[in-house]
């Protein structure tokens, strides 16, 4: 038998909160002795502690702890719910983690506000280039609503090529356009330049297009596309300050992308007009 300090220790909880788990009903002690009060646990106890803490855990209150234990919940089906409950907290952790970078790169934004070169920005014309691509939908045209789209085309894409016989010949280019079903809603075109003839390439999914010659505004974006934020509004400042209007969204051309996404090298392409 345990002393109530001594279960808590092996439980990793706190003799108070054993305390409120025998007031409830919801672990009571294995002996209470009646002349000093004094709580003892066996070790057999240390499995139901267990469920509770892991049931608290997955968001159940204490009261439906309790009535599932009552159940006899087995431990599959227990690990299971767990496994769930795992899924959901990494999901909210990466979704936590996106919205982190996104203030992030607004802080960039608004700390180089009148500080920021942009001496880096080029006028120049664009040529016709053949790519293969993937299209989808994204919600949005912030990165939280682009990198869960494009990311997948992209790893689709390349597989899909290889099977086909189709090496890539140049960078990785995407590009974007409002949807017809409006809303916000962007169209995102992730591909590749080749050297194939135009139209679908087989059974695929994918298709080869030429994108049209164009004059843009250039810049170099250098990590990751999640903090493109502070660039691409330098170069909206430049275009603003310079006798250009947007005529579209910016292309990006993927000049470097190893594995570790903040060393990507990225030129931004944003398609402009004389006012």
């Amino acid at each position: 038998m345990f002393t109530i300090g001594d279960f808590a220790r092996y439980g990793r909880v706190s003799a108070r909160m054993l305390r409120h788990y025998d007031a409830i009903g919801l672990l009571r002690p294995d002996r209470t002795d009646p002349a000093t009060g004094y709580r003892f646990y066996g070790a057999a106890q240390l499995a139901r502690l267990n469920r509770v803490i892991a049931l608290k855990d997955l968001g159940f209150t204490l009261q439906q702890v309790r009535a599932i234990l009552d159940e006899q919940v087995g431990p599959e089906e227990l690990r299971g719910m767990l496994r769930l409950r795992r899924a959901e907290l990494e999901e909210a952790m990466r979704a936590a983690a996106a919205r982190l970078t996104q203030v992030e790169a607004r802080l960039r934004s608004i700390e180089s506000e009148g500080s920021m070169s942009v001496d880096d920005v080029v006028v120049k014309n664009v040529a016709a280039v053949r790519v293969a691509e993937l299209t989808g939908t994204a919600v949005g045209y912030e990165p939280e609503d682009i990198t869960p789209v494009i990311g997948p085309l992209y790893d689709r894409l390349f597989p899909l090529l290889g099977e086909a016989g189709v090496a890539p010949s140049g960078p990785g280019i995407a590009h974007y356009e409002d949807a017809p079903e409006g809303g916000g809603a962007v169209v995102v075109h992730a591909g590749v330049t080749v050297s194939a003839p135009v139209g679908p390439l087989g059974d695929t999914g994918i298709t080869v297009v030429e994108l049209p010659p164009f004059e843009a505004a250039t810049v170099v974006h250098r990590g990751s596309m999640d903090g493109v934020l502070p660039t691409s509004q330098t170069l909206a400042r430049w275009i603003d300050a310079n006798g250009y209007r947007s005529a579209g969204y910016a292309r990006e051309i993927s000049l470097e992308c190893p594995e570790d996404r903040d060393q990507w090298v990225t030129e931004l392409q944003e398609p402009v007009v004389r006012v």
